[in-house]
């Protein structure tokens, strides 16, 4: 049931071959419904005032972006991506690793993790015993929480529709779990308590930089 590692098969890369990118064949209702829980679930928080909770949100998906764009051109570049999405798993494929439900799902990632934290943002654990300080729960909620995605990751590579699929041989749980994972949610637990200036400058530049790399790519045929 569950996978932990790419094995390299040829199976895996015949479905990574037939990958439709962006193509309407399996397209269905669903798709407009998971938009409108998405929309409903943010202007919540907006009409509520709850803007780090935005925040957090919009901080990781744009991340995830970021590295769905590095993983397609990879696989541009190299043949195969680290990861990919199969054809029959899903309504529609934005990107060769990612599909519409994931992508959906990751749009609300960061609110989840940010109010998973307590209600104290500056409460630190083992403090005196792992150093004066402590481990802040900002990084342990990043940490629980991208372990977490990347078990959930693992199940998803053993599905016998192949939600995801691993080509490498050296990617699996592991590197998931540091490279990606990590980073999203540091990104939705540490950026809404940015000074407001230095947040305001990474969310435009990191949403300016996913706005032009997919302009720019997309129509060159790069993913």
């Amino acid at each position: 049931m569950f996978k932990f590692w790419g094995n390299g098969s040829q199976e895996a890369m015949d479905l990574v071959n037939a990958i439709r990118v962006r193509s309407t064949e399996n397209f269905n209702w669903t798709f407009i419904f998971i938009l409108a829980v998405v929309f409903y679930v943010y202007w919540t928080e907006i009409h509520k005032k709850n803007y780090e909770v935005v925040y957090a949100g919009l901080a990781l998906y744009g991340v995830h972006w970021l590295y769905e764009i590095c993983n397609a051109v990879i696989g541009k570049a190299f043949g195969y991506p680290l990861w990919s999405v199969s054809n029959e798993s899903t309504t529609f494929i934005l990107l060769v690793g990612v599909c519409w439900e994931l992508s959906m799902m990751f749009s609300l990632a960061g609110m989840i993790s940010f109010k998973m934290m307590p209600q104290d943002r500056t409460k630190r654990y083992l403090a005196g015993k792992l150093g004066k300080n402590g481990i802040s729960c900002k990084l342990v909620t990043a940490l629980e929480m991208a372990l977490l995605f990347a078990l959930f990751e693992s199940f998803l590579a053993g599905t016998s529709n192949h939600s995801f699929i691993w080509v490498y041989r050296w990617w699996g749980v592991i590197p998931v779990f540091i490279t990606t994972y990590v980073p999203f949610f540091l990104a939705s637990n540490y950026v809404p308590d940015m000074e407001p200036k230095k947040r305001k400058a990474f969310l435009i530049t990191e949403w300016a930089l996913v706005a032009v790399l997919l302009i720019v790519l997309i129509p060159l045929g790069v993913i």
